[in-house]
């Protein structure tokens, strides 16, 4: 089955939207940026650094639809790093607690690979 033109677009949209203001939150709300660096990463400083301009630039080219195979490849591992750091210890909690609070993630990760097989 082909996906339309308009859906792949829509798909696009909503992942560009998603990623740019995740990282414009990043970059502007401190204690959104507090609780990436106390996440226990080497680096936290950096690596903040890093996904901001990551989610914002990797979002601005899906947007304008330039590289979106390549933009997507390190989206998908920050959407990973996020389920496994951040998400996969809440199944200590239980498995609907995890459903519930890795949802947004687990969507975004189905779009990007959907956005990562569509474009050449």
């Amino acid at each position: 089955m082909k996906t339309s033109f308009s859906t792949m677009n829509l798909i696009r949209y909503t992942v560009a939207f998603v990623f740019i203001v995740s990282g414009l939150m990043k970059l502007l709300n401190a204690d959104l940026a507090n609780h990436f660096l106390n996440i226990g990463l080497p680096y936290p400083e950096l690596l903040l650094k890093i996904v901001i301009l990551l989610e914002i630039g990797c979002g601005a080219l899906i947007l304008a639809s330039k590289y979106v195979k390549n933009a997507v490849i390190p989206l998908i591992a920050i959407i990973i790093a996020a389920i496994l750091l951040t998400k996969l210890p809440l199944l200590t909690s239980g498995i609907l607690l995890f459903a519930f609070n890795a949802r947004l993630d687990i969507v975004m990760l189905v779009l990007l690979i959907a956005l990562y097989k569509r474009y050449p």
